[in-house]
């Protein structure tokens, strides 16, 4: 039920951190792996070709849609059709809200939600044209479900991607193509170094987190399995929180 023997998954973003245990994930469930990124995921590469996965790098630059429609084709022509996208790239701007420039609310919106409903569009037009299954998993945050601060962009963005992926559920499951999505919580990536450094900030958040730990990359691996395998078949428009329990706290 959980096997992805063979299938072909289009992973965006996994060149380190979360990106790629999802990818790491899904090879080790069997799925061969097309990774979408300006720069070649050298280890992410190597890790799942230890798994006996094919591995392909489409390069592309996903702060614009214009590549949308090549990197579905790349993936195809490396690998053969895609059975799952996981729409992981992101960006984030701080600023306080009085501050925030038009600059850095455009090129936020742009990568976290623009080019994901195009990406997913892409995709979905070849699974429905082909007749077959597709899962598509969307990579949501704490920040889809809280306001947080001095991220306007950011908040706005990942709350955007919980509405669509309730939006494309409601039009795509009649289609057999599954949307879900995946709410990070405090994981411990290069991205969250500096606050895993602050001792005053990483005790509050540690704090909260009931399971008292941050996450780790590959913590988010059974989600993206079960979300992308047969076992979801009757999962449609959820956003799964993979948080330790913080937002139960």
């Amino acid at each position: 039920m959980f096997s992805l023997k063979d299938k072909v998954a289009l992973v965006t973003g996994a060149n380190t951190g979360i990106g790629q245990g999802l990818a790491i994930g899904l090879a080790a469930a069997g799925a061969d792996i097309a990774a979408v990124g300006r720069t070649a995921p050298e280890e992410t590469k190597a890790e799942v070709e230890k798994l006996g996965r094919r591995f392909a790098f489409i390069e592309a630059d996903l702060s614009s849609t214009d590549g949308v429609e090549a990197v579905v084709t790349a993936a195809e022509a490396a690998l053969g059709p895609v059975d799952i996208l996981v729409n992981n790239a992101g960006t984030i701007k701080r600023n306080d809200a009085l501050d925030f420039t038009e600059e850095d609310w455009d090129s936020v919106m742009d990568v976290n939600l623009k080019t994901l409903f195009f990406l997913s569009q892409a995709v979905a037009r070849k699974m429905v044209a082909a007749g077959c299954k597709g899962k598509i998993i969307n990579i949501a945050s704490m920040l889809s479900f809280q306001g947080g601060i001095r991220v306007a962009s950011y908040t706005a963005s990942k709350s955007g991607v919980a509405g669509l992926t309730k939006l494309l559920a409601n039009e795509w499951a009649l289609k057999n193509i599954n949307v879900n999505a995946i709410a990070p919580g405090y994981i411990a990536t290069n991205n969250t170094a500096a606050l895993r450094a602050d001792e005053k900030r990483n005790a509050e958040i540690l704090g909260r987190i009931p399971a008292g730990r941050w996450g780790n990359p590959d913590d988010l691996a059974g989600a993206v399995v079960f979300l992308a395998s047969s076992a979801s078949d009757y999962v449609h428009g959820t956003t799964l929180a993979v948080d330790g329990g913080w937002l139960a706290r």
